[in-house]
């Protein structure tokens, strides 16, 4: 019977792998038609012209940035995840903590093939955890630009709106005709996608994951500042990269603000409902201690007279002594 049931679980273990692997495959494959297709159409929002808070400078292509676009993805994809495989390995070879990661994360066997010791599984579910927030930041980032349709700083620089017949020259006139704009129109689109930020949201995001892994999880006992420098240094530079944003009219303040609040919203919930602070699944140790004492035997424990029996004892003395 017991055999069954063992065989049962280890069948269902695989079951939920394909799962998680096909919610993976859905992330990514919705973040795919978010950035490379035109799937989701953008909100064309309205504007007045002559809006001093749109006419700010073009800066220029995202690539000519002072944080490109493609040296920020791979540090905010490559950063954490070295530092979680560094770290995991490194506590692993230490046999302190080796002890008691063996302890908290069981061998888990899935089916009758394959077999996760406790560093693989940690591994793959922290920088699992990890892609997979990195991932939704993008979606929820992506669905709240093309809902909102929130126009950059610089968005009547480029749009160069057509204003014959709008009396915009004395009036303070709103305008919701989208085809006003005369401009470079992929250029255009791309103003039109400014709330949230998107570099806020990744890079704090990012940060936040890291910093919540490096101080649940890496025990230092030579420097008690070593951890709290890497992590104030680690908020820092996200925090620069959203203030550059803001510093070459590429978003509004109150974009990088919402991106911020994103970002760390995720990071906390992944960090804290689902990888449970980077802790392992362990029984608590009241559990263990009821358990330790179900396993002895009952000769072991202190036995307590009651007043009852105390009583009882000196009424039969007395008697044998009557007797006698």
């Amino acid at each position: 019977m017991a055999s069954d049931n063992t065989h049962r679980s280890y069948s269902i273990i695989p079951c939920f792998i394909f799962v998680e692997l096909l919610i993976m495959a859905g992330t990514v494959l919705l973040a795919y038609y978010f950035e490379c297709t035109d799937t989701f159409g953008i909100h064309v929002q309205g504007f007045f012209c002559n809006d001093a808070d749109l006419m700010k400078p073009y800066p220029g292509v995202e690539e000519s940035s002072f944080v490109p676009p493609l040296i920020l993805y791979c540090v905010v994809a490559a950063a954490p995840t070295a530092i979680i495989f560094v770290g995991e390995i490194s506590m692993y070879i230490m046999k302190s903590t080796r002890e008691a990661l063996i302890a908290q994360e069981k061998t888990i066997v899935t089916g009758e093939c394959c077999y996760l010791n406790p560093l693989i599984r940690r591994i793959i579910r922290f920088i699992g955890v990890f892609a997979f927030g990195l991932f939704a930041t993008d979606i929820f980032v992506n669905a709240g630009q093309v809902a909102t349709g929130n126009l950059a700083p610089y968005f009547l620089s480029v749009c160069k709106p057509n204003y014959t017949g709008m009396d915009c020259r004395f009036n303070h006139q709103f305008i919701a005709n989208g085809n006003i704009c005369t401009g470079n129109q992929v250029v255009v689109e791309r103003a039109r996608r400014s709330f949230p930020s998107k570099d806020a949201s990744l890079s704090v995001y990012s940060a936040i994951y890291v910093t919540m892994y490096i101080t649940s999880t890496i025990r230092t006992k030579s420097s008690r500042l070593a951890k709290p420098v890497l992590c104030l240094g680690i908020l820092c530079a996200a925090f620069l990269t959203g203030l550059n944003r803001v510093s070459e009219y590429r978003n509004h303040c109150s974009d990088v603000i919402a991106g911020f609040i994103l970002g760390s919203a995720i990071a906390l919930f992944l960090g804290i409902c689902v990888v449970n602070n980077f802790k392992g699944n362990h029984s608590t140790p009241t559990k263990q201690k009821q358990e330790d004492y179900r396993a002895l035997p009952l000769m072991t424990f202190p036995r307590v007279e009651s007043p009852l029996e105390t009583l009882s004892a000196q009424n039969h003395s007395a008697s044998m002594t009557e007797v006698t």
